[in-house]
């Protein structure tokens, strides 16, 4: 039995979507990605989406917003940074903001937005 349990990607099976590294004594970290299933929608839209899908992620592996320590945000334009702040604002629980980072990259056709998580998995 391995330490790590991997949730592989629909599309790209040599990919994960989530994975989490549980401690021997107890505890460990789950890393998730997400983007929006909906490529129509705006940056705000996007932002929510893909937040939406971290939150199933979390849930599936007992977790909830309360222990993400880590947010890594990617997007197309960092213009959007003050639309994506209010939507990740209204998402997230005040008092529980992780370290976070926002960076402008290529992304594929329609994507806004790509949000990559690190949990604490309970001790």
């Amino acid at each position: 039995m391995s330490d790590i349990t991997r949730v592989p990607n629909k599309t790209l099976p040599s990919k994960s979507s989530v994975a989490i590294y549980r401690f021997p004594g107890g505890g460990g970290f789950l890393w998730a990605v997400a983007t929006s299933p909906d490529k129509t929608l705006d940056i705000s839209g996007q932002t929510l989406a893909a937040l939406n899908v971290l939150e199933g992620h979390l849930k599936n592996a007992g977790l909830d917003r309360t222990r993400i320590v880590k947010a890594e945000i990617v997007v197309t334009d960092h213009d959007n940074k003050p639309a994506f702040d209010r939507a990740w604002a209204s998402w997230m629980p005040d008092g529980y903001g992780p370290v976070r980072s926002f960076v402008e990259s290529v992304m594929p056709e329609g994507d806004l937005i790509e949000i990559i998580i690190t949990a604490a998995l309970p001790a």
